[in-house]
């Protein structure tokens, strides 16, 4: 695999596992950071309803450019092991505060700005994302030696 197709694929995988994690706690709490993590329409474009999995679609969009920077910049930089949990997470953390002018920026009914159990969720379930994408990328690295 190159460096591309393992960006992607870590960028699909860890962007589904944040997705599947915001879905299973809205589904328990009725805290709507699914909706959050999916939500577009304060974009004029994209005003009106999209399908789920359009939305989706563009949630694993950003996470493929994620995936992809991070497996740039580990096989760039030569990155060790250790190194790359750093990276996942100064890549992740800055999307924890996304939060913020989603929650402001939306039209849907998505959790309120000052929410900290929604803000708590959506910096777990970010964690959970920034923590999956070293061992994914040692997965596939490793099963695609150089």
């Amino acid at each position: 695999m190159t460096f591309k197709q393992i960006g992607l694929a870590i960028g699909i995988i860890s962007g589904t596992i944040l997705g599947i994690f915001l879905k299973w706690i809205q589904g328990l709490t009725g805290i709507k950071v699914y909706v959050l993590l999916l939500n577009v329409d304060f974009i004029p474009l994209f005003a009106s309803t999209l399908p789920e999995w359009l939305e989706f679609s563009f949630h694993l969009l950003i996470s493929c450019v994620i995936g992809l920077l991070f497996v740039y910049l580990i096989e760039k930089l030569n990155v060790s092991e250790r190194g790359a949990w750093l990276l996942s997470l100064l890549l992740t953390f800055p999307t924890v505060f996304l939060y913020f002018p989603l929650s402001y920026l939306a039209v849907q009914d998505v959790p309120g700005f000052f929410d900290g159990t929604a803000l708590t969720f959506w910096a777990i379930g970010h964690l959970l994302y920034g923590l999956s994408l070293p061992p994914l990328y040692h997965f596939f690295a490793k099963a695609n030696p150089k």
